[in-house]
């Protein structure tokens, strides 16, 4: 069913090459934040507990798998690696869901890019605005939780992450655009794009400490996947934050929004043949 938001948009975008870049996603916001907010209620519609299955089951899983792999492991100080991967695994799911979302995201939207006058960069920022919203609704149960432990996680929150956070979530949308361009493209690659992460996720200190690599933590300093996550778990759990480090990631995350807008804008009337 077509929301009156989404009706109003096509009206006022009727010309499918017109407002194309950062001023239509402006323009628009309203609409693809309340679509993919849809969504999230669909998800979970006719449940007792709603969208907040999102926090309590990632919660349950990175319970388990710390006391796992703390034993396993053999920790000295279980509760803080249980934060510790905690935290890296929420911030991975962001990172990593994106990158499967949008190796896909194209080829599920064929008859959208087909047939509607909708600008490929509106189910981009769908996407996206879906899964900051999943991020959130896991990140914000994860951090109250592990606060009744280490109290000191939220004053961290209050005051180191929001650079991070915010390099983080422009690092995820350029990454969906440009995962959901080489998955149209080229079809093979939403197969091989989970086989990737799993790799990737080996190789990022997550389930372990950076130092825990040895002389292959080159491996996590070429890693854009680590080096998008580790800022925030940082920020949250030491208090650190490298401003200038996070200045150059805002003006490299800001290039790569940049790209990606300039590629859907060049692509625009190969995408459908593409899919």
């Amino acid at each position: 069913m077509q929301t009156p938001i989404l009706g109003e948009m096509r009206l006022r975008e009727s010309k499918p090459a017109a407002g194309m870049g950062l001023s239509y996603a402006c323009r628009t916001a309203r609409a693809w934040w309340y679509s993919a907010w849809l969504r999230t209620l669909a998800r979970f519609s006719r449940t007792t507990l709603g969208s907040f299955w999102l926090g309590l089951s990632n919660l349950l899983s990175v319970g388990v798998l710390g006391v796992v792999y703390s034993t396993v492991l053999k920790v000295p100080d279980p509760v803080h690696y249980i934060i510790y991967l905690g935290f890296g695994i929420t911030l991975w799911g962001l990172i990593s869901m994106s990158a499967v979302a949008g190796s896909t995201l194209f080829i599920q939207r064929r008859d959208q890019l087909v047939n509607n006058a909708l600008p490929s960069i509106f189910y981009c920022l769908e996407e996206w605005a879906f899964q900051l919203q999943t991020f959130a609704q896991a990140f914000v149960v994860i951090l109250v939780a592990f606060a009744f432990v280490d109290p000191g996680l939220l004053r961290n929150a209050v005051q180191f992450i929001w650079l991070p956070i915010l390099n983080l979530s422009l690092f995820s949308f350029w990454l969906i655009v440009f995962m959901a361009v080489l998955g149209a493209r080229f079809k093979d690659f939403a197969q091989l794009m989970p086989i990737l992460l799993q790799l990737l996720f080996l190789v990022s200190p997550i389930l372990y400490k950076r130092d825990g690599l040895g002389r292959l933590s080159l491996l996590a300093d070429f890693n854009p996947f680590y080096q998008a996550l580790a800022p925030v778990r940082n920020a949250l759990i030491d208090g650190q934050l490298y401003l200038p480090g996070e200045l150059l990631s805002l003006g490299l995350n800001g290039l790569g929004v940049f790209l990606a807008v300039w590629a859907l804008q060049r692509l625009r009337y190969r995408l459908p043949f593409w899919v």
